[in-house]
């Protein structure tokens, strides 16, 4: 059984003294160049950086005391291993992250900066899944997984919530999708207030594993994703695939070159430092055939490698 609206709004309630209430941001520039009347969820101007604070804190206050004086952990090569530390501070607890070897200097800095213990691993899911395994054996640490959790998303979903409460009506929600918890959570808030919102997914080409697995009728894993959003490289869960496929409109892909020049255009015109991951919505929207639409844009984060920009 997936979320409900319920779970969304006593999620708000519970995050609401830790979280930023994100703006909701126009553009007449962006709105020309898709074709749109557009409403960005600013929430790379969230705490850590992302959308991901919110479900790592509803799922670590959910936590009893027993449980957080145990700590928590997870394996994660960025946004999720910041919030989740920054959570678990929030709450007292020790956070035990599991970074890959090659994860982006920034994203394990801030990690680090939010006082995790971070433990590097091979750069293989198989190696992150041994090596949480072996650390919550160590320490008895509560693993929160950065999406296949009915916490997470319903977290996740409060965006989809602060956006409804600021805009009166949309026709359409853009979302990037990775492994689809934020996907999963727009989809839950926005159904839950109004079912004739459209959802569409976003999708980089190189990691579309979500487009086929709904167009396959079942979860296609990952294998060997390709692409510049670095934080839309994961796959799906049973748990995630079964809210997007009651809920998804559709899954828009993008290529990268795309993405970039998303990228790049909110950059330059709105002066919105975002990450690919977020681009890749943007780059969705104007290839979705969108035009006069009112579009709200989910604008999932801004950790950027300042060092390895895509342009």
């Amino acid at each position: 059984m997936e979320p409900s609206i319920d779970d969304v709004r006593a999620a708000a309630a519970r995050i609401e003294p830790f979280v930023h209430r994100t703006p909701v941001c126009t553009s007449r520039s962006l709105d020309a160049w898709l074709g749109t009347r557009t409403f960005c969820k600013a929430e790379h101007l969230q705490r850590a950086g992302a959308f991901k604070f919110r479900g790592a804190t509803n799922a670590v206050q959910l936590l009893s005391d027993d449980e957080a004086a145990r700590g928590v952990a997870t394996h994660s090569s960025g946004n999720h291993g910041a919030a989740l530390a920054l959570a678990a501070r929030e709450r007292g607890a020790e956070a035990f992250i599991i970074v890959p070897a090659n994860a982006s200097p920034p994203k394990r800095a801030a990690i680090e900066a939010y006082g995790a213990h971070v433990i590097e691993c091979a750069p293989t899911l198989a190696a992150r899944e041994a090596k949480l395994t072996e650390v919550v054996a160590e320490t008895g640490a509560y693993v929160v997984h950065p999406y296949d959790d009915d916490r997470v998303i319903a977290g996740a979903g409060t965006a989809t919530l602060e956006l409804l409460d600021a805009i009166d009506r949309l026709d359409v929600i853009v979302t990037p999708v990775g492994g689809g918890g934020l996907a999963s959570g727009t989809c839950v808030a926005a159904h839950g207030i109004d079912p004739r919102i459209r959802v569409i997914g976003a999708e980089p080409t190189g990691a579309d594993d979500a487009a086929r697995s709904l167009a396959a009728g079942h979860v296609v894993p990952q294998l060997a994703p390709d692409t510049v959003a670095d934080g839309l490289r994961t796959s799906l869960s049973e748990r995630t695939f079964g809210v997007l496929s009651n809920h998804l409109e559709r899954i828009v892909t993008v290529p990268d070159t795309a993405t970039v020049a998303a990228m790049r255009f909110v950059w330059e015109r709105m002066k919105f430092v975002i990450e690919p991951s977020a681009a890749v919505a943007v780059a969705a929207a104007r290839e979705a055939g969108l035009d006069g639409d009112r579009v709200g844009i989910i604008l999932s984060g801004g950790n950027v490698d300042l060092d390895a920009l895509p342009w």
